[in-house]
């Protein structure tokens, strides 16, 4: 079998296994977001270094929930180790766009052991927001952390999400003990999206408005997205128009 083969198969084989195994706490986190939409808040989210495309994943996506916003490092994670520049970076955020209790942060980090992830969470969970772990259980319960408290991300936020990765990510074996082919981007999309679904079908269960983007490449898109966005002016760290 090819690389290229064998990371085709264990990728299908982990995406049906990672949504099955966190699929409790998908289905427990949907009327979480959904009531803290409903009643006009926004969902947060933080990843530091190559974590930040997942981030942007859901921020600002067609087919996606408009009020979602995230918080972007504009160190690209370089400091991601320096004990307070977490802390520091969630209070500007903070100051700019405002947290609210009840509000859902999803914290992004596939080690969860380093010292920026780990601080956004607590600085959130300060605030009275529900915080959620999307990280490698593997890595998180195993790699020592650099942060001064001594826990790692899952050890710190009230919701785990597994992305069922392995510990240094790659998981086709090219040499003898090295490894390529990372897994967490295709997984962590998987389950970000899983849960805006769970979000969304409880919205619709409750009759509530669904403020989904549209592609702005249909007739209409750009200009039922400006008009959503209005609502969330203040919040979004990234809008639409």
């Amino acid at each position: 079998m090819s690389f290229a083969d064998s990371y085709h198969a264990t990728t299908l084989a982990l995406l049906d296994s990672v949504r099955e195994k966190n699929l409790q706490t998908l289905r427990a986190l949907g009327p979480i977001i959904g009531r803290s939409i409903a009643a006009g808040g926004v969902l947060h989210l933080f990843g530091s270094g190559h974590s930040e495309m997942l981030a942007r994943e859901i921020i600002g996506r067609a087919g996606g929930l408009m009020p979602v916003t995230g918080l972007f490092d504009p160190g690209y994670g370089f400091s991601e180790n320096v004990v307070g520049y977490g802390e520091r970076l969630a209070r500007r955020y903070e100051n700019t766009y405002g947290l609210q209790a009840g509000e859902c942060f999803i914290v992004i980090s596939n080690s969860g052991k380093n010292a920026s992830p780990i601080e956004v969470a607590l600085h959130a969970k300060s605030r009275g927001l529900v915080t959620i772990a999307l990280t490698a259980l593997s890595m998180s319960t195993t790699a020592s952390t650099v942060h001064p408290g001594g826990r790692n991300l899952h050890a710190v936020c009230d919701y785990v999400l597994d992305n069922g990765g392995v510990p240094g990510d790659a998981v086709v074996e090219v040499e003898p003990g090295r490894f390529a082919g990372p897994t967490s981007t295709l997984t962590g999309s998987l389950l970000l999206n899983l849960l805006a679904l769970e979000a969304v079908a409880w919205l619709r269960a409750e009759g509530r408005d669904l403020p989904l983007v549209t592609s702005q490449n249909v007739p209409g898109g750009m200009e039922a997205n400006i008009a959503l966005a209005a609502r969330y002016r203040t919040r979004l760290s990234k809008l639409i128009g």
